[in-house]
């Protein structure tokens, strides 16, 4: 039974009020003593022609018989509900029990695509931290929305073309060492890719010979595409140990060098459709009714911008995928560009541009200073992962707890901590990198909900052998136990509104506020104690199985893996 929507139905049959009217009123109040959903009478005020605590008593006493109901309070002019605790833990832990993996799961996706554009790291330079934000925050959506019945396909479009490849086949060609780069690809292109500049501020030149190595790129000059491939390929390979530990996976690698010859296409519908002005010798889409800067296609000299290649790159993912939803999880700073190609699709009557959606977020920044692979100024992720995972084994070696695969557990309680800093909060607030706050495990954090998770599975081992199955729930329902079930009945609710919003923190603070819960009722209600009696105890550890289930369900969908015992 939804007993929000059984609450719903009963005002309505009782008021005759219609349903957006009811659905919007309904409230949950902020005191669990007030009940657990309340109506204020107000909008009748004016139908019956009454006050409203008159209304609300009236109402009150035609509630009064229904079985998931167990009381309904008038208090001043709101209607304030009360579940039938024992109906609604009953149902509640039955119905997580039967929907086991898909619990909190619906099928509202069923027949539509979303497309998820995450990660996209420049190839040829360093996977750092700021990288984290975006994959992250990308993989938990596109968990998010296939738990809500989506076919979602997750994009990595790579910075794999552009000036920049020009520098570094200028900087290669001049510096590299075959031998020494094939040993540490990504470190030894980032110092010869940090030379060129430095060596180019002394020697302006630099800047048109790199210039020169991009236009033979671009003309499919082989030396040079042979070199672009290789720095390619070995670039996927780096960053692929790093997916790895993170268990991410992608449906698509196609990067800007895959739309490079598909732009002409879209510079003539634009050009056709009478798009185009020219704007100090560039061609632009006129955007100032909108109070928006032009959005440029081909600057002066004829060359194509990332927009010409992001507006490229919609289109064909609209003609392959047929998509419902085209997100991109790009940071912040991106947004004027996002705005401005989604205003250009607009313009040229693409009905399906509609469904592309900018996600921004923040920035990862250096305590004093920024990020930049021009300079060297990184954070390797693979190190700061590394690191997690040696401190996290540090202290479960120390603790000495009875892990069986310590190595694994610190992988999975190490990199979870770390994704679970970069999910806590709006994706859109700055996190200032900070080893100390990465690897706090004290409080709301990763290890935290891992380690309720790991309790709840140690109790049901020293279980092993009661059947909990079809338990009898008249004897747990003290405030605690209805709590943590109200915690699980509302699951469905936090995954809805992370993807309406795209805030994968609607999860990580529904798992938090659950593990508290869990452990709250752990703490207070005894479970395999010799004086809990038979009943009770199963009722409990069907509890226990259910929170348990839920802790982890909802952990996946923030690409935190959980562990059986810490």
């Amino acid at each position: 039974m939804d007993f929000k929507e059984h609450v719903i139905e009963l005002i309505m049959n009782i008021t005759e009020l219609d349903r957006e009217t009811v659905e919007k009123s309904i409230e949950i109040p902020p005191d669990e003593k007030m009940g657990d959903f309340a109506f204020p009478c107000f909008p009748l005020a004016k139908v019956m022609r009454k006050a409203p605590p008159l209304i609300a008593q009236e109402l009150a006493e035609k509630m009064s018989d229904d079985e998931a109901i167990d009381k309904v309070q008038a208090v001043g002019g709101y209607l304030n509900f009360f579940l039938n605790r024992e109906k609604f833990i009953s149902e509640t832990i039955n119905a997580v029990e039967k929907a086991e993996d898909k619990w909190g799961s619906s099928d509202m996706g069923n027949g539509k695509t979303v497309l998820v554009e995450y990660s996209s790291p420049n190839i040829a330079k360093p996977f750092h931290i700021g990288h984290l934000f975006s994959t992250a925050v990308g993989n938990s959506l596109a968990r998010i929305y296939k738990h809500l019945g989506y076919d979602v396909q997750s994009l990595n479009h790579l910075g794999d073309w552009g000036t920049q490849f020009g520098k570094l086949i200028s900087a290669y060609k001049r510096w590299g060492d075959s031998e020494v780069i094939e040993k540490d690809p990504i470190n030894e292109l980032l110092k010869i890719y940090v030379k060129f500049h430095e060596e180019a501020e002394k020697h302006p030149e630099l800047e048109d010979e790199a210039r020169d190595y991009f236009k033979k790129l671009e003309e499919g000059d082989e030396e040079v595409t042979a070199l672009w491939k290789h720095f390619r390929d070995i670039s996927l390979v780096e960053y692929q140990r790093v997916y790895d530990m993170l268990g991410v996976k992608f449906d698509s690698y196609n990067g800007e060098a895959f739309y490079s010859d598909k732009m002409d296409e879209v510079v003539e519908i634009l050009r056709d459709k009478k798009l185009l002005v020219e704007s100090d010798g560039a061609q632009v889409v006129d955007l100032s009714e909108l109070n928006i800067p032009p959005c440029i296609v081909l600057k002066s000299d004829g060359a194509t911008i990332y927009a010409t290649r992001d507006i490229a790159a919609a289109l064909y993912r609209h003609r392959t995928y047929d998509f419902y939803k085209n997100i991109y999880v790009v940071g912040i700073p991106q947004s004027l560009h996002f705005k401005q190609i989604f205003e250009v699709m607009k313009k040229a009557d693409w009905e399906w541009a509609k469904g592309c959606e900018h996600v921004g977020f923040g920035l990862v920044k250096l305590p004093g200073k920024n990020m930049s692979t021009r300079h060297g100024d990184v954070v390797l992720l693979e190190e700061v992962l590394n690191e997690s995972i040696e401190k996290t084994k540090e202290i479960i070696l120390s603790n000495g707890s009875a892990v069986d695969n310590v190595d694994d557990a610190a992988k999975k309680i190490g990199i979870g901590a770390i994704l679970y800093t970069f999910l806590k909060n709006s994706r859109e607030k700055d996190i200032i990198f900070s080893w100390e706050s990465m690897l706090d495990f004290e409080g709301e954090s990763a290890p935290y909900c891992q380690y309720g998770y790991a309790r709840g599975r140690s109790i049901l081992r020293r279980a092993e052998g009661i059947d909990f199955k079809n338990a009898d729930f008249s004897k747990t329902v003290s405030d605690e136990e209805y709590a943590l079930v109200k915690q699980l009945n509302g699951f469905a609710d936090a995954v809805k509104a992370a993807a309406d919003k795209n805030e994968p923190f609607y999860i990580n603070r529904y798992v938090t506020n659950l593990t508290k819960a869990f452990n709250k009722f752990y703490n207070t209600n005894p479970i395999l104690k010799d004086d809990v009696d038979a009943e009770t105890k199963k009722a409990r550890l069907a509890i226990v199985d259910a929170a348990v289930s839920v802790i982890r369900i909802a952990l996946g969908l923030l690409g935190i893996d959980t562990v059986e015992s810490m």
